[in-house]
């Protein structure tokens, strides 16, 4: 199922299955997983690893050469795990400096002219809207959502089921479990909706509610407020998750 029209390198390592539209590029060290589709007008380069059952859509480029200036060559990688979507002009980046490596996990959802910049590190369900941008070294967790030109800042940090709301632009990190939004983004209350659907436990909604009001209302140094969370609130998962996450920030939490 290749078309005639597309030019693949003979190194490049092809899986079963997998289905490859018109005028599509594929590199030398491209290996694809068994069952990966791209529609048209593809182009996957470098040292480029896709697991399988990933789609692509037209004109989505994955593996080029990085756009930071401090590229001095040498062999980065990007590295993509299973059945994602890659929706219309999606630029997925190789890293940096001799060594590294992007990464992205599985079943995410990248829509159209969304941006992943080099040695970013992606986790699994993520959802980035239409023109959401990741500059590079960003960390994203799982289940994450970054809403529509949403444009979030170097070295960055996206915690796991977060959410960033659309036109956002962010330059701390935003914590595990909350809503941020605004320019500059602030973390506004905890992602009610996202917790529902993720099938976090009332109990523990109710205790992350009172965390967000201790971390971002309350007017508490960080410090004291991780100590009135840990005093004052149960010992749940999603807490510890939360206080690590806020005492590991290097570049603050969004306020």
């Amino acid at each position: 199922m290749i078309h005639s029209s597309s030019v693949i390198h003979p190194k490049a390592q092809i899986g079963a299955r997998c289905e490859i539209g018109p005028f599509c590029v594929i590199g030398e060290h491209v290996v694809l997983g068994d069952g990966c589709r791209l529609h048209s007008h593809v182009v996957i380069d470098g040292y480029t690893e896709l697991g399988e059952g990933n789609e692509l859509f037209p004109f989505a480029s994955v593996g080029l050469k990085t756009q930071d200036l401090k590229w001095k060559g040498g062999v980065t990688r990007t590295r993509i795990g299973d059945f994602n979507t890659f929706r219309e002009h999606v630029t997925i980046h190789s890293a940096t400096s001799d060594g590294e490596t992007t990464t992205l996990g599985s079943r995410n959802l990248l829509l159209a002219y969304a941006h992943v910049a080099h040695n970013v590190q992606l986790g699994n369900h993520v959802i980035m809207s239409n023109v959401a941008t990741l500059a590079g070294h960003v960390l994203v967790d799982d289940n994450a959502v970054i809403g529509g030109l949403a444009a979030v800042h170097q070295f960055c940090r996206i915690g796991r089921l977060a959410i960033v709301g659309g036109c956002s632009k962010v330059v701390q990190d935003v914590p595990p479990f909350m809503l941020a939004d605004g320019n500059p983004a602030a973390t506004r209350a905890i992602n009610k909706v996202g917790l529902e659907r993720n099938g976090i436990s009332s109990e523990a909604q109710g205790a992350l509610k009172r965390a967000h009001r201790i971390l971002f209302r309350d007017g508490n140094t960080l410090a004291n407020a991780i100590a009135r969370i840990e005093s004052e609130l149960p010992n749940l998962p999603e807490l510890v998750q939360l206080i690590e996450f806020a005492r590991t920030s290097q570049r603050g939490l969004c306020k």
